[in-house]
């Protein structure tokens, strides 16, 4: 497992290297969210509701969101072709019509999970149980997302062959595998990022625009790690099975 990781890793350093292009989408959106949060003076002041809900910082927000999730398409083709960039970037059908379908799906999730209702008042709970009925959906998003790991490997391949509810019965026994990798792919770099993110309040400029630009190469990391992370538990979960994600 502990090899997997590191190759993780060593995967998206040699994307970024291959494909510096496509590595830099989510890169540019996030420091374009920095250039209004240091315009809204929020690294000067520190934090304020008025500035933290400005229009531009939310819509970025968003859009980087998006921006994050386009990189799994030709990342995953590029760890699973065992680093071939070529066929990696190449857009082919059936594989982006699947993605473009997931691309939809997922941008419907992000947006409601932002900028929708909170799931209290759409239950109609108490408000005191607000809360708990956030982070009751949002652990039950995370392990739904885990079980469709497989389907959500397998349409940027071009595999018709794994739906959603196959993609539950291949990973059922390798859950808990799954979340070793989510956490080796996510926490470090989410960690880092929102450390760039709180450090520099109150610095001198030159600090916070410096911190700003690692911070959005982070996040450039950051969207390959977590979508690698969702391959190698796919990948595992289908080698146990004997199967294969991409289609023959």
């Amino acid at each position: 497992m502990w090899r997997d990781i590191k190759q993780l890793y060593a995967d998206c350093l040699a994307f970024a290297l291959a494909l510096p292009i496509l590595f830099s989408i989510p890169a540019v959106l996030e420091f374009g969210q920095h250039v209004v949060e240091i315009d809204l003076g929020l690294f000067s002041q520190g934090f304020r509701a008025t500035a933290a809900l400005d229009q531009r910082r939310l819509s970025l927000g968003f859009a980087k969101i998006l921006a994050m999730l386009l990189p799994s398409y030709w990342f995953i083709r590029f760890m699973a072709s065992g680093r071939d960039a070529a066929w990696a970037k190449k857009v082919e059908r059936p594989a982006v019509t699947l993605f473009g379908i997931q691309f939809a799906i997922l941008a419907m999730v992000q947006w409601l999970s932002l900028f929708g209702p909170p799931p209290g008042l759409v239950l109609d709970l108490p408000f005191a149980w607000w809360e708990y009925a956030s982070l009751a959906l949002g652990v039950l998003a995370a392990v739904l997302g885990i079980y469709l790991s497989a389907w959500r490997v397998a349409w940027p391949l071009g595999n018709t062959a794994i739906g959603p509810l196959r993609s539950i019965a291949i990973m059922a026994g390798s859950f808990w595998r799954a979340v070793v990798y989510m956490i080796a792919g996510f926490l470090p770099l989410a960690a880092l990022h929102q450390a760039l993110n709180i450090l520099p309040v109150g610095a001198p400029a030159w600090v916070v625009w410096l911190a700003m630009v690692l911070d959005s190469l982070v996040v450039g990391f950051l969207a390959l790690a977590s979508t690698g992370a969702i391959f190698l538990a796919a990948r595992h979960a289908a080698e146990r099975r004997n199967l294969a994600l991409i289609p023959r």
